[in-house]
């Protein structure tokens, strides 16, 4: 379950002031929805993307102790 600032709070403010989980939760959940999404969704869901790219993304590619290959956003 996701624990943190609603998607009416964090439009209110930059791309680059969300976490890392926010930006790959409120993804995760865009991308679901995505043939349903207006344009002011779809840009939204860019601009997450674009955000994401730009710090690197969230994938790993290996595991160790402490985390796991998929990201965890929740």
């Amino acid at each position: 379950m996701y624990v943190g600032r609603d998607l009416t709070e964090l439009t209110m403010m930059s791309k680059s002031e969300w976490r890392e989980s926010e930006l790959a939760f409120f993804h995760h959940s865009l991308q679901q929805v995505v043939p349903y999404l207006n344009a002011e969704g779809q840009s939204l869901h860019l601009q997450i993307v674009e955000e994401i790219e730009k710090r690197g993304g969230i994938g790993r590619n290996e595991a160790d102790y402490t985390h796991g290959t998929k990201p965890t956003y929740d």
